[in-house]
């Protein structure tokens, strides 16, 4: 049995999430950006599917990238020099969320993103967490990733690709762009072998919970990231 949350912002110790599944915490409460917030700071995020309660999980171990060891293939590379595209930040994050849910994805039916989960982090965005990297072309926005922002840490929530490697172009200026600010970790809650081969990593959850104690204390004010920021980083190497 897991606990059922009460009105307070408080989630159980994390060493009592159940091995199986992996990570679940606890059940209940809501969504409101408070909760949210203090989750995430403890390393915990919810994840339900329509229908079901809100579950909320924290999985050991737990899959990070350390903004500094993204690997970039050599056509990555070629992409980010020398393709017809445009980088821009929270300028679309409805419409991020929209594609996140919608995307068909091999071996998924369905999608997490429930419109409480939409509207839950469309509030946290106007309240400076909630962040999204948008790659476009030609004026179409054609791949993109968002997350939340708490101090130095970076908490990855969805990505999306309509065209061939539109989502890694978004990821790696997340890269370089949360490599600037002196973001230390980017988290990517899951262990898959597509994030493993970008230089993602396992850490136990109990590294992962001290590590983020001191990032989320740390780091730049919630507020919108610069537009210009992440724009044409790549190309000046070309």
């Amino acid at each position: 049995m897991i606990p059922w949350l009460p009105r307070q912002h408080v989630f159980p110790p994390l060493e009592t999430a159940l091995a199986d599944p992996n990570g679940l915490l606890a059940a209940g409460g809501d969504l409101a950006s408070e909760r949210i917030l203090a989750a995430y700071r403890q390393g915990i995020f919810p994840w339900y599917s329509a229908g079901e309660p809100i579950l909320w999980w924290s999985p050991d171990p737990r899959m990070v990238l350390i903004p500094e060891q993204f690997k970039i293939s050599r056509s990555l590379s070629r992409t980010l020099r020398h393709a017809n595209y445009e980088i821009r930040l929270d300028s679309a994050f409805d419409k991020v969320i929209h594609f996140c849910a919608t995307t068909p994805r091999s071996g998924q039916s369905g999608t997490w993103i429930t419109e409480d989960m939409r509207q839950a982090y469309l509030q946290l965005h106007g309240l400076g967490y909630g962040h999204s990297v948008e790659t476009w072309r030609e004026g179409e926005l054609v791949g993109g990733l968002y997350g939340l922002a708490i101090g130095g840490a970076f908490f990855g929530e969805s990505m999306f690709s309509l065209r061939t490697d539109a989502s890694k172009i978004a990821l790696a200026h997340l890269c370089a762009h949360l490599k600037r600010l002196g973001f230390g970790i980017i988290d990517c809650q899951m262990e898959t072998r597509h994030l493993a081969s970008l230089g993602a990593q396992t850490i136990t959850r109990r590294d992962f919970a001290s590590r983020l104690e001191v990032l989320c204390a740390q780091g730049p004010a919630p507020g919108r990231w610069d537009a210009d920021a992440a724009r044409d980083c790549f190309r000046s190497a070309a």
